[in-house]
């Protein structure tokens, strides 16, 4: 078993960069169009082809600045902006007056828009409102007087520059949650399995310790003692705080990151694992095995959590049902599912002690058996009869353990 670090990274502002890097290259090619169209409304020509040469060499270069948060300096937007500035304002020199008493668009037309949401799309609404600002005021330049379509059109672009920076920041809010939330996931699955696999190992142990050392008496009775003092404090350990098994998110240009350890199969990890021989070792004088005689079949993760839990089972026969009880294992390898059933000849579990139990901090059921079978996206079954016995029937289903078995680790 291998452990390595998986890597999740989260950004719903990418998206934005890309499709601004699409705005600005088609609104470039839509102002060279727009002044082919009206070519003869200038009367200067050949300062707005100098202008539109500027504009498509500066809008091409520059491409790679609008991918992403980092690459989108504040240097690189205050020329950005200026570039778009400038063309508005030399509007009125290259073209008549009737270009602009009927409206005509300036040089950049909207390519100016793509510089004020780089604005928005980098600092969120407070650098959306900053653009707009200037390039209100050129605007209202350019045509002389505050004409109505001009107002028009200047509250047009100040709204949505806002409004898309606002956005930009609730988003980048939301994946920081978001995050965050996957991190208490991780850590939480994390304490899971480490409580799981203490529970079968060393609290086990610090028990056993604890009732032979409490019988042979002397040295070994406060040997027995301080086994006991340690199991109840590393069963509070392990049913109370968190494990930070996650690093801090952190929040880069291409979105938020989350770095979370995970258990990987170093040999085979996507190959089936026969789940007999992992149950084979459980059978004893008093725990009969039954099995099919085909193999059962189950992603190696899936199959060795399941048989981790028929164990924690067993062993909750041998410390309450006693050393004397027998106990039966059932495999049943059904098209959907398998089904492993656990039953002894106890004297069954008193109505309330598992909920006490729980309570206590002696996690074996919940955390064991249950908390194992949830992560694989089955169930555990518990029937007990006072004087009957108890049986424990585990399920899992054979699609949702080949979907989570990344996450079962």
């Amino acid at each position: 078993m291998a452990r390595r670090e998986k890597v999740m990274r989260m950004s719903v502002e990418l998206p934005l960069w890309r499709a601004l890097t699409a705005y600005r290259v088609l609104t470039m090619l839509y102002a060279v169009g727009l002044f082919v169209a009206a070519y003869d409304d200038y009367d200067r020509p050949g300062v707005a082809v100098a202008y539109y040469v500027v504009l498509c060499g500066w809008t091409l270069a520059t491409l790679p600045r609008v991918q992403n948060a980092t690459a989108c300096t504040k240097r690189f937007l205050a020329i950005d902006l200026a570039v778009a500035l400038t063309g508005i304002v030399l509007t009125p020199l290259v073209v008549n007056d009737e270009h602009i008493l009927a409206g005509g668009p300036t040089l950049p037309s909207i390519w100016t828009a793509g510089s004020v949401l780089a604005y928005a799309i980098k600092g969120g609404w407070r650098w959306a409102a900053f653009a707009s600002t200037p390039v209100a005021v050129a605007n209202l330049i350019e045509r002389g007087h505050p004409a109505r379509d001009t107002v028009h059109n200047v509250i047009l672009v100040w709204v949505a520059s806002i409004a898309i920076g606002y956005v930009v920041e609730v988003a980048r809010a939301s994946e920081r949650t978001l995050a965050r939330a996957l991190e208490i996931e991780a850590a939480t699955r994390e304490r899971e399995r480490l409580a799981r696999d203490i529970h079968d190992s060393v609290l086990q142990v610090l028990a056993m310790v604890q009732r032979r050392g409490a019988v042979l008496g002397g040295e070994a009775a406060e040997l027995g003692r301080m086994a006991g003092e340690q199991e109840v404090a590393l069963r509070t350990l392990v049913s109370g705080g968190l494990l930070p098994v996650s690093r801090v998110s952190e929040d880069a240009a291409e979105g938020a990151v989350v770095r979370a350890v995970e258990e990987t199969d170093e040999d085979d990890p996507d190959g089936p694992a026969d789940l007999r021989p992992l149950l084979a070792p459980f059978a004893a004088a008093r725990v009969s095995l039954a099995e099919p005689g085909a193999p059962v079949l189950l992603p190696p993760a899936a199959a060795r959590e399941l048989a981790a839990a028929v164990g924690a089972a067993l062993d909750n026969v041998r410390r309450h049902a006693g050393e004397e009880a027998r106990a039966w294992i059932l495999v049943e390898d059904e098209p959907d599912a398998v089904i492993v059933t656990v039953r002894d000849d106890g004297p069954g579990i008193p109505e309330g002690r598992l909920a006490q139990a729980e309570g206590e901090g002696r996690l074996g059921v919940a955390l064991s058996i249950r908390g194992r079978l949830r992560d694989l996206g089955g169930s555990a079954e518990l029937i007990s009869t006072p004087g009957q016995g108890t049986e424990v029937e585990l399920t899992v289903p054979k699609d949702d353990a080949k979907r989570g078995k990344a996450g079962l680790r």
